[in-house]
């Protein structure tokens, strides 16, 4: 269900059922890359993350699922504490003007809901119609924490492993230095 209440059927645009946090530690574990998880009460926002994480170091990001107005679609891995400029970002990447896709959308390509984004869901990304950008400063950062599709948990994993892991499921991701493409 959508944070406005509409149900959202879970499916992926193919009709395969999206991946479970138990599937991405699989396809995690099957490529010997080293993780854990824990369980906590659903994290929606940086803000819900900020009040649960309690100290634990780290990486921690912000994930945006975006569509440009052709419909081509792009998820946004950045540092939790940036602010972006859709229209300017976009523009920077050939995309043009950038907007939030849709429950829908979301669910269809990545098989997650609002709250719940992720790199990690790029394993449903089965037609990998989504464009993935990642925070170049994120990935200097040890170790990294991401929701695995569902955001009652955290998986925790290095950057190294992350890029292992994007690669095998679904190819090279865009790799941006923000601090220079848009200053803070």
């Amino acid at each position: 269900m959508s944070e406005d209440g509409r149900t959202i059927e879970r499916a992926l645009i193919n009709g395969a059922q999206p991946a479970s946090a138990i599937q991405v530690q699989a396809a995690l574990d099957e490529l010997g890359i080293i993780h854990s998880s824990i369980s906590h009460a659903p994290m929606r926002t940086v803000a819900d993350s900020l009040a649960l994480r309690d100290g634990v170091p780290g990486g921690y990001s912000k994930n945006l699922f975006l569509r440009n107005r052709k419909g081509k679609m792009l998820m946004v891995t950045l540092l939790e504490h940036r602010t972006i400029n859709l229209k300017l970002f976009g523009e920077s990447l050939g995309f043009g003007k950038l907007s939030f896709a849709s429950p829908e959308r979301l669910m269809h390509y990545l098989g997650v809901i609002p709250g719940a984004v992720t790199p990690l869901a790029i394993l449903n990304d089965v037609t990998r119609s989504v464009k993935l950008v990642l925070d170049k400063q994120l990935l200097e950062m040890d170790p990294l924490h991401f929701h695995p599709c569902d955001n009652r948990m955290t998986t925790t994993l290095s950057a190294e492993d992350l890029l292992r892991y994007i690669n095998r499921h679904h190819g090279e991701p865009e790799i941006v230095d923000f601090d220079s493409l848009m200053p803070i």
